[in-house]
């Protein structure tokens, strides 16, 4: 091992460019070693953002080399599994991007693969890592709620024009649609807050005209601790609603608005920096019950620990930041949720 893990990055879409490279630059420990894009806009802009990064044209390339410690999986849903298992097959700890795999099925593979290995693998949900879901989860923990009866959370987007692209396609190979996409988050979260599942009740739908795939759904959840997760997306909510709200028997919290490190990591902004996952005041949510609630400051977010946890991972052997474990449950439940939507009845799910 060398000093710096030396990261090969598959894939410089939004994912890549946006999430994954900025991260990985800004994790000391870590260096963007290549990215494989063939795209020559997408070469352009990588040649800006981090002018010392190689720059390949196919996973074939990375993978022929013996210059990389970690690889990331940042390309389109249906060829997750199979550059994950080349990696994992070659030794390389991966990272790969939700959602893990098309179906369970196929995740449980790779699981598999990476145990007989011992090779890390883990899977990048950052948004465990955004400021109001880390409230939330403190709310939880010290008991400012009481006991949680509900949790409501939902990640809405106004986007009246489908854009084209892969995650627009048709085929369950795609793993396309907003329950995979915005989904995977949403249901993760859940289940990082409340633990597993008993049933599944869900309406997945497609609004826009001339779609594809589900571009709406709503999800609910009965866990086995007792706590019911009602869970929304919609690509046509022209006004969006709480991103938050969780009923406890002592109190509530509703929160708005979305985190803001994805816009910050956009706009040239990255960990370190004095501003980094810090909310305004006038974004934080309330705690407290009708006519007696104070705002509650927004806990800092944190995408950047993703990657430190994957630098001990590598370096130490401390768990890795993501179980695939996790993300297997997730895929299970979306799974039960797609079923749910088909037959128009709660699934069962086994606890």
């Amino acid at each position: 091992m060398h000093s710096e893990i030396r990261v090969g990055l598959l894939g410089y879409g939004i994912a890549g460019a946006v999430f994954h490279a900025p991260l990985i630059a800004a994790t000391p420990g870590l260096s963007l070693a290549s990215v494989v894009t063939a795209d020559p806009a997408k070469r352009e802009r990588l040649r800006r953002d981090h002018p010392a990064t190689a720059v390949l044209d196919t996973a074939d390339q990375l993978f022929a080399s013996d210059d990389h410690d970690l690889v990331v999986v940042a390309t389109p849903n249906r060829t997750h599994v199979s550059l994950a298992a080349t990696a994992l097959e070659r030794g390389i700890p991966v990272v790969v991007d939700k959602p893990f795999a098309p179906s369970s099925a196929q995740a449980r593979e790779l699981a598999a693969l990476a145990a007989e290995r011992g090779v890390p693998l883990s899977v990048f949900q950052n948004r465990r890592w955004d400021g109001d879901f880390r409230t939330v989860a403190k709310l939880v923990a010290d008991g400012s709620l009481g006991r949680v009866l509900r949790f409501e959370s939902r990640f809405d987007r106004w986007v009246p024009e489908p854009k084209q692209g892969w995650r627009e396609r048709a085929g369950a190979e795609e793993a396309g649609g907003v329950l995979f996409d915005l989904g995977a988050h949403l249901v993760d979260q859940s289940l990082h807050l409340f633990g597993p599942v008993r049933s599944v009740y869900a309406e997945v739908s497609r609004q826009r005209p001339g779609v594809e795939v589900d571009d709406d759904f709503f999800v609910a959840l009965r866990h086995v601790g007792g706590v019911t997760s009602h869970l929304w997306s919609s690509s046509l909510a022209a006004q969006r609603g709480h991103r938050f709200r969780v009923l406890g028997d002592r109190a509530a919290y509703t929160k708005h608005g979305l985190d803001g490190q994805e816009d910050a990591l956009k706009s040239g902004l990255r960990p370190g920096s004095p501003s980094w996952g810090r909310e305004p005041q006038n974004r934080w949510g309330t705690l407290g019950i009708e006519g007696e609630t104070r705002t509650v400051e927004t806990e800092a977010g944190a995408y950047q620990d993703f990657y430190r946890g994957m630098v001990a991972a590598i370096r130490n052997g401390a768990p890795v930041p993501v179980s695939p474990v996790d993300a297997i449950t997730a895929l299970e439940v979306i799974e039960a949720a797609r079923l749910s939507a088909g037959c128009g009845r709660v699934v069962e799910l086994e606890a």
